[in-house]
Order: C-alpha cells, then structure tokens, then sequence
C-alpha cells in the first residue's frame, strides 16, 4: 500500500502546493485567508469570497476571557516556554458549547435546503424537536449579546454587500423567525449561526465548519498567551480557585 497526497510536495529545489510554487507564485502573492480557501476548496477564492471567509475568521478570533482563553492562560503558567501545549489546550475547548456550533448550524442548513420539501414546514419541524428536548438550537441564542448579536448583524449585512446567492442566509432567518414564534420571545441569531451560512454560501464544506473555528480562535490566543506573561493572570486565577475551595468530609454510611 501507497500514500498518495495531492496537497503538497517538495524536491531539493521547489515545494509544490496544489500544482503552485510556493516560492515564485504564492508567497507574498496570495494572503493567509486565500491560502485556506485554496487548500480547501482546490482553487483560489473570488474577492467577495476572500472577504467573506476573512471577516469569519476575525470574528471569532478574539472574545474576551472565554474558557479557551483561560485554559491558555493557565497553561502558559503551568508550561512556561511552551507555547505550543498553551495554545493547543486552549483549542481543545473550541466545542459543542463555545465557537464549535457553526458545525451544529450549518448541518441544519444544508439539510434544510437539501431535503426539506418546504423551508417553512422544515423550520417548524426543527424548532419543535429542540424545543421538545430543551435543547438550544445551534447557531441562536447569547448570554450577553441581547436583543441581537452585533456581529452576526454585520455578518449578514456582509453577505449581502458581497453579493453572495443568500439561500442559506434566508433560511437562516426563517428559522430565526420560527424560534422566536414557537419561543414567545425573541433570541438572537449568534455569530456562529451567521458563521454558518456564510460558509455555505461559498462552499465550505460541513467537514471543515469546526477546523476554521479552531484556525480562527487560534489566532487569538497568542496575545493571551503574551498578556499572562505580563500579568500573571492564570496563576491568579488557579489560586482564586483553590482559595474559594472548601473540604468538605464525605458522609458517614
């Protein structure tokens, strides 16, 4: 048995990725975003698609003291002068709670607009299972961001500008609507739903949804990584921990 890659070679003189000399074609000719849609999708992106796939992977990159970041900080603390352990424990909690729902989302998405007879009954039918479970519908809802997610407005808006079909955005928005209905309130479309269809939008595969939320968070956790050094933020917050903690005998039988 043989292994056949048709991603990347190199020779003594030349490194080849996808058919292109990384040296003479691509290197200070194409930028990083491009790269990631040339690596996935096998052709280099469109200005609008580029634009679109950047401003997804801006949007998450940074949020604040997010348990990826404080898994960092920790980390950097712990492991100090190794950056690389800091970093990929940080990622490790890019999942099913924290920027890892754009794949949940966009599951929904393209099953709705693959197989659903109409998107209205579609809208309904998925609204009523999650309710039914209490369980959140991924792509909606923000502890902090309320009546609506800033970036997901942006997001969408985004779209738009660059002229992309929307099929999914619609849907996306028809699901909105129906949650807010069957919910009796309204909850906000979150970043990561609006992730989701603009994805779609310009062909990112489902397998690739949470990859580009990892590479995406990825570029954040650096300047935590950074910060810690100088403020020695995880060793406070180890100790905060271990200080609030109360022993407490286990019970007699």
């Amino acid at each position: 048995m043989s292994v056949t890659t048709n991603i990347a070679h190199s020779d003594e003189r030349t490194i080849t990725i996808r058919g292109k000399d990384l040296v003479g074609e691509l290197i200070g000719r194409r930028s990083f975003t491009e790269m990631v849609f040339f690596l996935v999708r096998n052709r280099f992106p469109t200005a609008e698609e580029a634009r679109i796939l950047d401003a997804c992977l801006v949007t998450l990159m940074e949020h604040g003291l997010t348990p990826s970041a404080i898994v960092t900080r920790m980390l950097a603390d712990n492991v100090p002068g190794q950056a690389q352990v800091a970093m990929a424990a940080g990622l490790l909690a890019v999942g099913d709670v924290f920027v890892g729902t754009i794949e949940g989302c966009a599951r929904l998405l393209k099953d709705g607009m693959e197989g659903a007879a109409t998107h209205a009954a579609y809208c309904r039918d998925v609204v009523a299972q999650h309710l039914a479970r209490r369980a959140p519908l991924p792509g909606f809802g923000h502890r902090l961001h309320k009546p609506d997610d800033p970036r997901a407005v942006r997001l969408l808006a985004l779209g738009a500008e660059c002229n992309v079909k929307g099929d999914y955005a619609r849907l996306l928005k028809q699901l909105s609507e129906e949650l807010d209905r069957a919910s009796g309130r309204h909850i906000t479309i979150n970043a990561t739903g609006a992730i989701a269809a603009l994805l779609l939008e310009i062909g990112m595969p489902l397998e690739v949804m949470r990859p580009i939320a990892v590479l995406s968070r990825c570029g954040g956790l650096p300047g935590h990584i950074l910060e810690d050094k100088k403020t020695g933020s995880g060793r406070y917050i180890w100790r905060l921990v271990d200080d609030s903690i109360a022993y407490q005998p286990p019970a007699a039988e």
